[in-house]
């Protein structure tokens, strides 16, 4: 029990560390796997830990989504769109597209892309992306079109390693928004679209209820949450010093990594 603790504690606290910066969640919950031997903690530990990370982001910007709430009501209500029921339909805008491709792709990605080869590839790839994005210099504001085309590119985080908050970030860079507005789009569309994949999550997990047991799975939850909302703040504090390169180096010494582990496998 007391390891199963342990495994549950530390691929919480790395879920809640990568699953908001731009360094891919999946491609560094593989490597306890590869690394250790570890089993795949299961579906309903997979949901767990995203509820933490969900309940994370929504404490932190607790404020924006009631302000999107109001907003979305009073303009209901006078037939006027206002900045915070536009910014609702961007965000409903933005996880549409995502939604409808996980539940096209959802079998085919799971059975066959979630490889070494492929996380590798991917974390490497779309973290040079993010480079060539920072070096862009946008001021341009969030529209329907901008929000559109960062949902269309949030559909590449459905491939394991690509990272969805980087995808998001990096989109956003290039249509031209500064690092500020790219970064807080890309967290507040993570809220519909993480309730998204808990949602369908949860579906498998009463399809096939074997699992954890409760203590490894509020564990999970706990240290994923408390995680995910220190990484927020950290991140949103300092990357407009210290901007993507970091982030970017990072990614492409840990594909390298997962490169070498599969080759010497």
């Amino acid at each position: 029990m007391v390891d199963e603790l342990l495994r549950a504690a530390l691929l919480a606290l790395v879920q809640g560390l990568t699953e908001f910066l731009p360094i891919s969640s999946s491609a560094h919950l593989i490597l306890p796997a590869q690394l250790l031997g570890w089993p795949d903690q299961g579906v309903a530990f997979d949901v767990a830990v995203h509820l933490g990370s969900l309940a994370a982001v929504l404490a932190y910007f607790y404020r924006d989504c009631l302000a999107l709430v109001s907003g979305s009501f009073r303009a209901l209500r006078s037939g006027a769109l206002n900045a915070d029921a536009r910014m609702a339909l961007y965000l409903l805008i933005g996880t549409l597209p995502v939604v409808m491709a996980g539940l096209l792709l959802k079998d085919l990605i799971s059975d066959q892309l979630r490889s070494v080869p492929v996380i590798a590839s991917t974390t490497i790839l779309f973290g040079i992306l993010l480079w060539l994005a920072d070096r862009r210099r946008g001021e341009s504001a969030l529209g329907f079109a901008a929000a559109f085309w960062i949902g269309c590119a949030q559909v590449l985080a459905l491939l394991p390693g690509t990272s969805r908050s980087g995808i998001t970030m990096t989109a956003g860079l290039f249509l031209g928004l500064n690092r500020e507005q790219a970064v807080r789009f890309s967290f507040l569309l993570s809220i519909p679209v993480i309730l998204a994949a808990s949602g369908l999550t949860v579906l498998d997990a009463l399809a096939s209820p074997a699992g954890l047991a409760p203590g490894p799975l509020l564990l999970g939850m706990a240290v994923s949450g408390v995680t995910a909302y220190l990484t927020i703040h950290w991140f949103i504090a300092w990357v407009n010093r210290i901007g993507f390169l970091p982030f970017v180096v990072y990614r492409c010494m840990l594909g390298t990594l997962l490169w070498i582990i599969w080759f010497a496998a």
